[in-house]
């Protein structure tokens, strides 16, 4: 399984793609997909996104510009739960707003980050940047 980010004007500095591979890494250890994925950094809302979204081709678009690196995390979490859900789970898409997977994706995005954050203290200046 390969993960690839793909940075269009995404606004993050270079100096904290370590901590965006790092995280990745985590989420992989603890939601594995099997199947190739692309993480979009993007500067822009794509389509109808709010702040994130995935799409059936297994793209996770991320709005990065101008929001705290620890946002983006939890966002990237969030987009990464739900490629779980659909992937591994095989689960339907659902609401969203409410609903199982919602919920769940809102919920584990939070503590995930707060794991990440507990296991990389020496992280922590890059994360709230």
């Amino acid at each position: 399984m390969k993960v690839t980010m793909v940075h269009m004007k995404s606004g993050i500095h270079n100096k904290d793609f370590k901590l965006y591979d790092n995280f990745i890494k985590f989420l992989q250890k603890h939601f594995p997909l099997k199947e190739n994925i692309t993480v979009i950094l993007t500067g822009e809302k794509i389509g109808k996104m709010t702040t994130g979204k995935r799409d059936s081709k297994s793209r996770l678009f991320i709005l990065s510009k101008g929001r705290l690196n620890r946002d983006i995390l939890r966002t990237i979490a969030h987009e990464w739960v739900h490629e779980y859900q659909m992937k591994i789970l095989n689960r339907k898409k659902g609401p969203n707003i409410g609903g199982q997977n919602e919920d769940e994706a809102n919920s584990l995005s939070g503590s995930l980050v707060k794991k990440f954050e507990k296991l990389n203290p020496d992280l922590e200046k890059s994360i709230y940047s």
